[in-house]
């Protein structure tokens, strides 16, 4: 006799209701009256709002293409190609990726929002501020849209976390034929972060999910800079 147990799932539901966020705004005293939580989930927020709750708002001039250019070369460490108004950069935080983070869309005309200072802080914020608005222990991850080397399209990935594995370890397990993993690990957070993207889009105003059935071994202690950003030691490509 086989044992009836539930096939694992995932339940992926959109925050609505969310003011336009304003800097200084406390992004987890907000959350919290909008979501319904529990102990395990895991709520995926926005670059864009966390930029602006932090205020890493600047101004830049709309009808200038070379002043956007400046902002993008000001804020990476290192340019590695260009493509008219396109630069593949590194920023300070490590991440790889289209103009420096600098994010034109779904500001006011005429500012651009950065990236935040330090992604896995600003989740370990909101994180802390969810457990003291509503007593549960949740994981955050901080989200953002990069492209891809080799793919076409956008996906949303983690810059930032808390609470939640970046990266799970399987190498030494077995799979499903019994033979034993010797390179797997998977990056757990960006895949969250992914999955939570398909319910808040790019332009219905949703900017924040919450993720119910994650694995409950994967709710730790974690950081995308520890743990997912690559050490140029590492890096094949560059």
């Amino acid at each position: 006799m086989t044992e009836n147990t539930a096939p694992p799932s995932l339940v992926v539901t959109g925050v609505t209701g969310i003011k336009e966020i304003q800097p200084g705004d406390d992004l987890a005293t907000i959350i919290a009256g909008r979501a319904e939580l529990a102990d395990g989930d895991v709520v995926v927020v926005t670059q864009k709002i966390v930029s602006k709750a932090e205020d890493r708002l600047v101004p830049v001039d709309p009808e200038d293409p070379a002043d956007r250019i400046r902002l993008v070369e000001s804020e990476a460490v290192r340019v590695l190609r260009r493509r008219g108004e396109l630069l593949v950069t590194e920023t300070r935080h490590g991440f790889v990726c289209a103009n420096a983070g600098v994010d034109f869309s779904n500001v006011a005309s005429g500012w651009a929002a950065l990236l935040p200072v330090d992604a896995d802080r600003s989740a370990r914020r909101i994180r802390d501020g969810l457990r003291a608005a509503t007593g549960v222990e949740v994981g955050v991850i901080v989200s953002d849209t990069f492209g891809r080397t080799w793919r076409q399209g956008v996906t949303d990935v983690a810059i930032g976390c808390a609470g939640v594995a970046a990266v799970v370890d399987l190498r030494g397990s077995r799979d499903a034929l019994g033979r034993e993993l010797q390179a797997t690990e998977v990056c757990v957070a960006d895949e969250i972060a992914s999955a939570a993207e398909l319910v808040m889009g790019k332009a219905s105003g949703i900017p924040v999910a919450v993720v119910r059935g994650v694995n409950p071994e994967w709710l730790r202690r974690a950081s995308v800079a520890d743990e997912i950003v690559r050490p140029p030691a590492e890096d094949l490509f560059r």
